[in-house]
């Protein structure tokens, strides 16, 4: 979950800057957080984004670290990439 995080911030300012008028992105991060997407229906979801098989493999890697986790952590999650969308420092952009 950590390595998450890292990813998560490290694209905070383009989550920022994309905010409520980027729904792709947002559709992105709610696929990922939703429990009842699987593996493949996230990685079709991606395919046109995903160019090799490497990058397959980081897309299910990724929503599988989503997948271990409990609702109450997923909920959280959400929770906190409100708080951040609406933070005075995204407000910047």
């Amino acid at each position: 979950m950590k390595l998450v995080m890292v990813l998560m911030l490290a694209a905070l300012p383009l989550y920022c800057y994309a905010g409520p008028g980027c729904s792709l992105l947002g559709n992105v991060i709610e696929k990922a957080i939703d429990p009842t997407v699987s593996k493949e229906e996230y990685r079709d979801y991606l395919q046109a984004f995903t160019q090799s098989k490497t990058e397959e493999n980081a897309v299910d890697e990724l929503k599988q670290c989503f997948l271990q986790q409990s609702n109450e952590t997923l909920a959280n999650f959400e929770q906190m990439m409100q708080t951040i969308y609406n933070s005075i420092f995204c407000k910047i952009f």
